[in-house]
């Protein structure tokens, strides 16, 4: 069937363009969703009006697309699952999930449908995930998979690290301290030998 997209839609093409599509795909989907119209006379006299208006939308939207994708660009997720021994998990971490996060993490709403996860994350440890801000801006968010009890478990590691590092920085300067006291002591040591060698010159002076 020959549809008319009002909206740029995923490895299809962008608003204003015509295009044949599977029937299901049409019935079922695109016009649902209103995401196209059928390729009527009415909708070929539309098609330059849905065009222009969707290239100065697309223009003004691109700005505020990339924005959003330096801020997902930035974000670590981390979840937790039960795992065998080989690492595969028992359960899953869906696209659905990833949004959730998201959204949890950052207060920026993502249609699922926006995260590229061909099958949902069967493995633990580290996924590199795509997601669609808009057809023409995407980025990689981190997700990381951990087994059971590892959130906790690495909270209680970066506690430790934290605490030997600041029990290294006062040692560091009680050591420092302990120099400039030693000096101190050093240098007024010297200042009483001066003063003892100026003293006996005077005292040999007065009685010469």
């Amino acid at each position: 069937m020959k549809i008319l997209l009002i909206e740029d839609v995923d490895n299809l093409g962008y608003a204003g363009d015509f295009k044949k599509v599977a029937a299901g795909f049409g019935r079922n989907y695109l016009l649902p969703q209103k995401l196209a119209i059928l390729a009527t006379e009415g909708a070929i006299k539309q098609a330059s009006t849905i065009r222009n208006a969707a290239e100065k939308r697309r223009a003004r939207d691109t700005d505020d697309a990339k924005a959003i994708a330096n801020q997902l660009g930035k974000l670590s997720l981390v979840f937790e699952r039960r795992s065998g021994e080989t690492g595969k998990l028992y359960g899953s971490v869906t696209s659905a999930e990833i949004a959730e996060a998201i959204k949890n993490k950052s207060e920026i709403e993502v249609d699922k449908r926006k995260i590229v996860l061909h099958e949902p994350i069967r493995q633990l440890g580290k996924h590199e995930i795509t997601v669609k801000v808009m057809v023409d801006v995407s980025t990689m968010v981190n997700v990381e998979v951990l087994p059971e009890g590892g959130i906790m478990e690495r909270q209680r590691a970066a506690t430790k690290a934290k605490q030997i590092a600041e029990k290294a920085a006062q040692a560091e300067t009680e050591a420092a301290e302990s120099k400039v006291k030693a000096e101190s002591a050093k240098a007024k040591a010297s200042e009483a030998a001066v003063d003892s060698l100026v003293g006996s010159f005077l005292e040999q002076t007065v009685a010469a």
